[in-house]
């Protein structure tokens, strides 16, 4: 019994004692404790199984490592090399992970070509494995290795058990150039299905990253794709062809918010934008629904398909304007801060969809009995409820600021810096800074009056629906505006005061105390800045819709002048 601890403390120690040497890089070491043992480099010295061979492709200076511990590998021993841990990865299966163990898997190829074709617990091979590290130096060396096979017998290499290709698990690991690559090299598995029967390029529209690049050739070129038949791209075909389709790329990239592939797709089938997904909606109502506003806009300039696109409905009846309230479960914008300006961009998105919806469909009732307007408010009742709320709250919260700085603005005014003199007139009636304390005050004091009627202008409000697309969020905004003012002139009026302190010299105890006033005030900045820039943002198509408003009037004057004086010409030629 001794005898079998003794040999276990022995294994445990010449373990340990390689596990550090091939920590810390010490190559000699390494290659001299392998030596004493029985099975050399394939010694297992971790509870996972591995063996030296495997730790040391992790090791400093891997290579030369790894290629000289398999030249004193014993010749007896090579039938070992295809040892594989707990998780089932062989030498070849780690080494793939590594960019600069193209010699390594030269070498363990040549002395035991096996490796090339054995899968680790996940089903992959070493191949795999590169592709799915992003290793394209390997991938194409271990590729050039079955160069020689026909396409039945490489898709053994080139998938996993469960049929997952190494194109896909690329493009699911975002290594997009090397999913290009094999795009371009294996186009077989272009077409291929994985289990949830999505093909290569229908994950890729899943992914908007792949084409945010800085480069002006981006990655997606979908003539490198060969894209699949025309009937996975229009609502052609028979009902069986539709029904093997599922949502084709354009609907994914739509759902995405991939607005290069949809132009791509777009470019090269323009048929592939009459498409329907399984619940009859097409790209309008899929880019509505989850609220993609540039691929929006792109249909929208597209006028004849646009004046198809928007008389379809889904299978429950729904138009495109019934698809505003069907947002996405869970959608949050990230434009916006507050319930309130949520619900102001669900009223404009009602509004933007509005305008290109056929007038009679206003009036189209889903297969809920409902209106679309009807079905909005339905939906959004809670939202405006919480709405109400969260503005209420905010208003008062800023009411309480803006009377405050009202009271110390009204204050200061009494209590000027530096004092009056025996006939009541300012000691600093005649300083330059005086001018700008006085001015500043009163600014301060006006905006923040301002302010404070402005807010409560929404407190009386009667909070319907429609005030929260322009007229709450407008007054709120003013409110803002006046409140922000209000705190930078008080500022400035302090910084002033302060000025007069130093060149009077006075105590700098006071000085001090004073400029710690600026905290809260600074505070309260940069609490409501970013609810302030949201406010701003949402701006941006209300400025949009005053241009195009103004540019609609200037355009219509002279129109009807012009008309007026065709008409009164007309006149005198028939008198």
């Amino acid at each position: 019994m001794s005898s079998s601890n003794e040999d276990v403390d022995t294994k445990h120690r010449i373990n340990g004692a390689l596990y550090s040497s091939l920590i810390a890089g010490d190559k000699e070491k390494t290659l001299e404790l392998c030596r004493k043992v029985s099975d050399h480099a394939l010694h297992r010295i971790t509870v996972d199984d591995d063996t030296v061979l495997h730790m040391a492709t992790y090791a400093k200076e891997a290579t030369d490592l790894v290629l000289k511990l398999l030249d004193e590998l014993p010749e007896h021993h090579l039938d070992k090399l295809t040892r594989q841990n707990t998780l089932g990865n062989t030498i070849l299966h780690e080494a793939a992970t590594n960019i600069n163990a193209i010699p390594i898997a030269k070498k363990l190829l040549k002395k035991a070509p096996g490796l090339l074709g054995m899968r680790n617990r996940n089903g992959e091979t070493a191949l795999f494995r590169a592709a799915r590290y992003g290793n394209t130096a390997m991938l194409k060396f271990l590729a050039s290795k079955i160069t020689q096979y026909d396409q039945v017998s490489q898709q053994f290499y080139l998938q996993s058990s469960d049929k997952t290709t190494v194109l896909r698990t690329s493009i699911i690991s975002q290594h997009f150039e090397l999913a290009w690559y094999i795009a371009d090299e294996y186009r077989q598995l272009i077409d291929e299905k994985d289990l949830d029967r999505m093909t290569a390029l229908q994950l890729l529209a899943c992914e908007p990253s792949a084409f945010k690049n800085d480069h002006e050739d981006g990655f997606i070129n979908l003539g490198k794709w060969s894209l699949p038949s025309e009937a996975d791209w229009s609502s052609a075909g028979t009902q069986e062809q539709k029904a093997n389709i599922g949502e084709t790329p354009l609907i994914l990239a739509t759902e995405s918010g991939c607005v290069e592939i949809v132009k791509e797709i777009l470019r090269a089938y323009p048929q592939a934008v009459e498409h329907v997904d399984d619940d009859g909606r097409n790209i309008l109502h899929v880019a509505i629904k989850y609220r993609q506003l540039k691929i929006f806009e792109y249909v929208k300039e597209m006028e004849l398909p646009l004046s198809r696109l928007v008389r379809k409905f889904d299978n429950n009846g729904n138009t495109i304007l019934h698809n505003v309230v069907m947002k996405k479960k869970d959608f949050v914008s990230e434009r916006v801060e507050g319930p309130a300006l949520l619900l102001q961009e669900e009223l404009l998105w009602f509004e933007r969809v509005q305008e290109i919806t056929p007038s009679h469909y206003m009036h189209h009732q889903n297969n809920m009995k409902l209106v679309a307007d009807e079905y909005f408010n339905v939906v959004n009742s809670e939202l405006r409820s919480v709405s109400k709320e969260w503005l209420k709250s905010t208003t008062e919260g800023c009411s309480v600021v803006a009377v405050l700085i009202a009271t110390v603005a009204f204050a200061a005014a009494y209590t000027v810096p530096g004092g009056n003199q025996s006939n009541g007139l300012p000691v600093l009636l005649n300083h330059p800074l005086f001018a700008v304390f006085t001015v500043t005050d009163v600014l301060s004091l006006n905006f923040a009056l301002t302010a404070v009627v402005t807010f409560l202008s929404i407190l009386s409000s009667p909070f319907r629906f429609k005030d929260f697309k322009r007229s709450l969020p407008n007054t709120l905004m003013l409110g803002f505006t006046f409140l922000f003012l209000s705190v930078a002139m008080m500022m400035m009026s302090f910084a002033a005061t302060i000025f007069f302190m130093i060149h009077s010299k006075e105590n700098w105890t006071k000085i001090c105390l004073y400029a710690l006033s600026f905290m809260p005030v600074g505070i309260f900045v940069g609490s409501y800045f970013n609810l302030y820039s949201s406010l701003s943002e949402t701006y941006k198509y209300l400025l949009i819709k005053a241009r195009q408003a103004t540019a609609s009037s200037t355009w219509m004057l002279p129109h009807h002048k012009n008309r007026n004086s065709s008409a009164s010409s007309t006149s005198i030629l028939l008198v």
